[in-house]
């Protein structure tokens, strides 16, 4: 009978098992690689310093790759070269040794410092499959509409983490692939002092997840900034879609709130 001896040492299921193993340390080696074709080279002080300092780690990094982006919207290479260094407005080190935190120097919240960080991305509206902006106000996806049988945000009243009242939610903005809010568009109150762009025009988006709906009160609380500090929330350049990079924008604003919005929420709990 077939006994699966190839040799009187090896059989079938030894060269099953050392060809797996092979195969498997082949996945392992080409998946490591292809993950760094997004933040690799790492931007280092040393490489900066010293040419021969290279940090890129083992295996090396694949070789250049160009991926065609969806309706004309031009190409991308990754990895891509590194940008040269450069500081990080409104922050300083806080020592002298390389690699050390950074540490705001202004208002982190508007500086994008920290929680308030954001990634550059594309400054161009996320597209559903129809081709058309993602994300839109009810005035332009009209055949939206909000449940008859549940209450209506809109005409609500916005409160922020002060216990102010900051405006009054005028428009609901949805995602037509997944149909949900999104976004309150909010009309403000208050007025500022500041005269850029930014803080001249009255309605700012907040985030759904950082509102708290109370339909009993009729009102939004907001924990995580202050009633003043939404006439500096990063406004979208069009009345009608958000951009990918005002997006990013938008929720690193209202998310560092939780830290720089009062002094006394940077001390230290115990």
């Amino acid at each position: 009978m077939p006994s699966g001896f190839i040799t009187s040492y090896i059989n079938v299921a030894q060269v099953a098992l050392y060809a797996f193993w092979i195969f498997f340390a082949v996945l392992v080696f080409y998946l490591r690689r292809e993950d760094k074709r997004e933040g690799y080279p790492l931007e280092s002080d040393r490489s900066a310093r010293s040419s021969r300092v290279k940090v890129v780690g083992w295996p090396l990094p694949p070789e250049p790759k160009t991926f065609l982006l969806r309706d004309n919207q031009g190409s991308v290479q990754l990895p891509k070269p590194p940008p040269p260094p450069s500081p990080i407005e409104g922050t300083a080190p806080k020592a002298a040794w390389p690699g050390a935190p950074l540490v705001p120097t202004g208002d982190p919240m508007r500086d994008g410092v920290g929680p308030a960080s954001y990634s550059p991305r594309q400054d161009v509206p996320d597209l559903a499959i129809s081709g058309k902006p993602k994300i839109v106000p009810m005035r332009v996806a009209t055949d939206f509409s909000v449940e008859p049988t549940d209450p209506d945000p809109r005409g609500m009243s916005v409160v922020a983490a002060d216990g102010e009242t900051a405006g009054t939610v005028v428009e609901l903005w949805v995602d037509r692939a997944e149909p949900r809010i999104l976004y309150y568009e909010v009309a403000l109150d208050l007025a500022t002092d500041d005269d850029s762009d930014e803080a001249t025009r009255s309605n700012v988006l907040l985030p759904y997840g950082f509102a708290r709906v109370n339909f009993g009160k009729k009102r939004i609380n907001v924990s995580s900034i202050m009633s003043h500090q939404f006439a500096y929330v990063p406004r979208t350049k069009s009345d009608e879609q958000v951009t990918r990079l005002e997006e990013d924008r938008i929720c690193a604003y209202y998310a560092s709130g939780h830290l720089y919005a009062h002094p006394s929420r940077q001390k230290p709990l115990i």
